[in-house]
């Protein structure tokens, strides 16, 4: 079984796998964290040497390798992976995977992430608040579709890490 959390950056994907990686007794993966490996450098290098395009087609190639990998795992995806290319089907299309969309409103993602901006490359240029807020507003609404092809939805507001990783472990057994 393979468990694909998804959400919009600042969710708490990453953190969330790692809790419940420990719960489900499963190797947790970070694509993000695989891609700098695989790379040699961070998310934001890549972003500002090679762009968006590039670190997204690394991102669909990591992916593909996740799936193909026999192990059970959690795995963090980025927040625009289900968007880019095949992705989404790629995860729907592969036996024993079960995604899990951690759900948070634009407010609440503004007011994480405006704080934490400048270390990720796609919101590090937006200087005010209100334009955050606009930018996670557009792409949520670009993005719901893809985030509601999720048998299983958490919202993640108010909550702990921990608190998420269990909820989502009582929905799977």
């Amino acid at each position: 079984m393979k468990i694909f959390l998804c959400g919009y950056m600042g969710s708490g994907k990453s953190l969330v796998a790692r809790h419940l990686a420990a719960k489900m007794n499963y190797p947790a993966i970070d694509l993000d964290d695989q891609i700098a490996l695989m790379k040699e450098k961070n998310i934001p290098d890549i972003f500002a040497q090679k762009g968006e395009l590039y670190f997204r087609k690394l991102e669909t190639r990591v992916l593909k390798d996740t799936l193909a990998d026999p192990a059970s795992l959690i795995v963090a995806l980025g927040g625009g992976t289900l968007s880019y290319g095949n992705n989404l089907q790629l995860i729907k299309d592969t036996p024993e995977t079960h995604m899990v969309y951690l759900k948070a409103s634009v407010e609440f993602l503004t007011n994480r992430l405006f704080n934490e901006k400048e270390t990720r490359p796609v919101i590090s240029h937006l200087k005010e608040k209100e334009a955050l807020e606009d930018f996670i507003r557009k792409h949520l609404f670009e993005r719901a579709y893809d985030y509601l092809q999720a048998e299983t939805i958490i919202n993640v507001e108010g909550k702990t890490p921990e608190t998420i990783a269990d909820s989502i472990a009582a929905k799977l057994q």
